[in-house]
């Protein structure tokens, strides 16, 4: 028994080779119009191939700028500055840790007016007593200040130690007066002790360091 004629346009729905349609009732015949458009603003059929939506929807990009983990610190990059104090150096006269300068200091009224006896006293010792004497006065500074204030000690042992040296030279010149040559030695003595000490008394008062010259540390 044979199969009647199809239409022409339907195929044979034994073929193994056509496509498969499981909705055939919604396949439009032969010859019949196609279905209307749908209507403004109704909803749109998915399609295929559609790339999926980028923004309103799904997950964003992560954030670039704004938001995250910043640079860190050191790169350079705005909003991380050099640490406190990193780059500054302390100012002229001025040491790390805000102490005042070490050297020779300012000192106040009583240290200084102790300064200028031990070294306007011992010349004026040596001056008096022939060179002999000019130990008397900054030894006095020495025991009376000294062991309050370290600047006053420091500028007595100073003229201690010059006064005590040419103190002697001037006892060995006198005493070998006998000799023609030990005058000439305790005038010697007398001027140099006179001399330097009226230098260290000028230079104390202005607040200016100084060492005297030709003279040995037995004390210190």
């Amino acid at each position: 028994m044979t199969e009647p004629p199809r239409p022409p346009g339907e195929g044979n729905p034994s073929d193994p080779t056509a496509p498969f349609n499981p909705y055939p009732g919604n396949d439009p015949g032969a010859g019949s119009a196609p279905p209307p458009p749908p209507a403004y603003g109704s909803p749109q059929p998915p399609t295929y191939g559609t790339p999926p939506p980028t923004s309103g929807g799904g997950y964003a990009p992560p954030p670039t700028s704004g938001g995250g983990y910043g640079p860190p610190p050191g790169s350079g990059a705005p909003g991380y500055g050099p640490p406190p104090g990193y780059g500054q150096q302390p100012g002229y006269g001025q040491q790390p840790g805000g102490y005042p300068p070490q050297g020779y200091g300012q000192p106040g009224g009583d240290d200084k007016t102790w300064i200028l006896v031990a070294h306007f006293g011992g010349a004026a010792g040596a001056f008096l007593g022939g060179g002999a004497s000019g130990w008397i006065a900054p030894l006095v500074a020495f025991i009376a200040r000294g062991n309050q204030s370290p600047v006053v000690r420091a500028e007595a042992v100073k003229a201690l130690n010059f006064q005590i040296l040419w103190s002697i030279i001037a006892v060995v010149g006198w005493i070998l007066a006998c000799v023609f040559i030990g005058i000439f030695i305790g005038i010697a003595a007398w001027a140099v002790a006179t001399i330097f000490g009226i230098i260290a008394g000028v230079k104390a008062n202005n607040n200016e360091p100084y060492n005297y010259p030709m003279t040995v540390s037995m004390i210190k």
